[in-house]
């Protein structure tokens, strides 16, 4: 319960604090799209939002949770890159964006992977799904369970590929979402995601990128392209400049050229306009001392680095304020909360980290406190 105070006092302080997002024509940005958004990884703030929980058809930008729901798979041991996945005669004959899978057909979990980051192969996805789940409308049930976790409530999927089907629909603001949950805690699919050109089946069938941005735009890593007739051109676009890393998320552009525009507009606005700065204490942490503890001293760590997100120019105006105990009675349980750092830009508080015990000190015993005693009336005399 506290954790959950803590997190949501967190969100209401960075939701006074940062300017409201606005529609993209108010920030001297002309998009083509019909629906776009601008999200900060780390904090998970709303820089830009237009038309953003307008529900359309997202293509195979649905691949994203696909892929979480893999690299959730693989980052929790239940499979390896190594697994191999047999290609059934369903996968084989999907269609659309493929790396032509025979039925039979055996390849690398990591393969896999790579195939649907890259080209965005749906014989690909669908066999990664049955390979995890058993069937794809079992692992469809999966990912509307991850989404709704997620509190992506304009999202129903259903499939795997984002082929066009009734009702198959998402948001710019719910794609913004679980790209977040991908490339923050699945730092490993970078990996494949910035891959530019590769192969695979030994080099016999080359792979190039259908995300252009990973080659022509600075400090792309990322993330997935999608195309239909009905859902036109949309992207879920993630780079990383000076340690901030954005998510740019257009959907239903006329044109192939105008989605990627449109998507380095948004980063260009993001990264002129805000910057990521690490804060920390302006001296290190001392030892706090520990009363009738096994030991004398306890270290006190933060419990969480801290990166706080401001306007360009206000770099300068971030300071902090540190509340540690001068002392702690044992017995001090590790994590026990010592103090806290309080963040504060231009006088405005901004954050709030705990300081908490680096360890366990256990309390003395009885016979422990006369012997200390004695050993200081020694040491005196």
């Amino acid at each position: 319960m506290k954790q959950y105070v803590s997190l949501l006092l967190a969100a209401l302080i960075l939701t006074v604090s940062l300017p409201t997002a606005g529609a993209a024509a108010e920030s001297g940005l002309s998009l083509s799209c019909a629906s776009a958004v601008l999200m900060e990884k780390e904090t998970g703030a709303f820089l830009l939002e237009e038309n953003s929980h307008e529900k359309l058809e997202p293509a195979s930008v649905t691949k994203i949770m696909t892929l979480l729901l893999v690299m959730e798979a693989l980052d929790s041991g239940r499979v390896s890159r190594d697994d191999m996945v047999s290609v059934s005669a369903y996968a084989a004959g999907m269609g659309g964006s493929q790396v032509y899978l025979e039925e039979g057909e055996r390849m690398p979990v990591s393969e896999m992977i790579k195939c649907v980051t890259v080209v965005s192969g749906n014989d690909c996805a669908v066999a990664l799904a049955e390979h995890l789940a058993g069937s794809e409308g079992a692992f469809v049930t999966q990912m509307n369970q991850r989404a709704q976790e997620l509190g992506m409530v304009d999202t129903t999927f259903l499939n795997c590929t984002g082929l066009p089907a009734q009702g198959h629909v998402t948001s710019a603001h719910d794609i913004a979402l679980m790209s977040r949950e991908l490339i923050l805690n699945h730092p490993g699919i970078r990996e494949y995601t910035t891959i530019w050109m590769d192969s695979i089946r030994d080099g016999e069938f080359g792979l190039t990128n259908t995300n252009r941005l990973v080659r022509f735009y600075e400090g792309a890593t990322g993330l997935k392209t999608g195309y239909t007739s009905s859902a036109h051109y949309c992207m879920s676009a993630t780079a990383e400049r000076d340690g901030m890393e954005l998510i740019a998320v257009v959907m239903k552009s006329p044109t192939s050229s105008q989605r990627f525009e449109d998507a380095k507009a948004l980063l260009d606005y993001g990264f002129a306009n805000y910057a990521a700065v690490p804060v920390y204490p302006d001296a290190p942490l001392a030892p706090v001392d520990v009363l009738l503890g096994t030991q004398a001293q306890v270290q006190p760590q933060l419990e969480r680095d801290c990166r706080l997100l401001v306007r360009r120019g206000e770099e300068s105006q971030v300071t902090t304020q540190l509340s540690l105990s001068e002392n702690v009675e044992a017995p001090v349980e590790q994590g026990q909360i010592l103090g806290q750092l309080e963040v504060y830009v231009a006088g405005e508080p901004r954050d709030t980290v705990p300081i908490l015990s680096a360890q366990q000190v256990d309390r003395l015993s009885i016979p422990g406190i006369f012997t200390r005693m004695l050993s200081k009336l020694l040491m005196a005399g």
